[in-house]
């Protein structure tokens, strides 16, 4: 009865060690897989300028640039591989008017905060905008499972939108 007791005692031991190991894990690994960048496009009335803010996890930014760049890329410690990301994020991320027409996009730069960076851009508000098509494929050139999401403020309500697994291209309508 003793050897039982014992035994079972060490099963349940076991059983409770891997079910705790398995979840860690799991957890571990979708803390990584995370992959996400939220993105600002404000309309600054008092400039009268589209400010684009883009954040991006600096975990996901490291990878990244090395994945783009080389294995020496630094996005941490190197100003020449910040502006390299932002290029790559302005590259990647477009804005186009009501007649279909891009809006040209100015880099403003790059700025490392704590676990994010940021990335920032502008262009001139067009007079008339009813609405305004977006593409955001920043990352998800390297990962297809990356999500990124825009809010749009100061033009009516808040509006959000997300591109994820193959959108391309989202438009959103503004109120009058």
């Amino acid at each position: 009865m003793m050897m039982k007791m014992t035994t079972k005692t060490t099963m349940n031991k076991i059983v409770v060690l891997t079910i705790g190991t398995l979840l860690f894990a799991a957890f571990s690994v979708s803390a990584h897989q995370q992959k996400t960048a939220i993105s600002t496009v404000l309309f600054n009335a008092r400039t009268e300028n589209i400010e684009i803010m883009h954040r991006f996890r600096v975990h996901d930014a490291e990878h990244a640039v090395k994945e783009i760049f080389g294995k020496d890329a630094d996005i941490i410690d190197s100003k020449e591989t910040q502006k390299q990301f932002g290029d790559y994020v302005n590259q990647r991320f477009n804005l186009f008017a009501s007649d279909e027409q891009p809006l040209p996009l100015k880099m403003v730069g790059v700025e490392l905060d704590g676990k994010f960076l940021w990335v920032y851009q502008e262009t001139t508000q067009p007079t008339k905008l009813v609405n305004m098509t977006i593409r955001h494929n920043a990352l998800r050139d390297l990962w297809p499972q990356q999500i990124n999401t825009i809010n749009v403020e100061g033009k009516g309500k808040l509006q959000t939108l997300t591109f994820s697994d193959s959108v391309e291209l989202l438009t959103l309508t503004f109120e009058h």
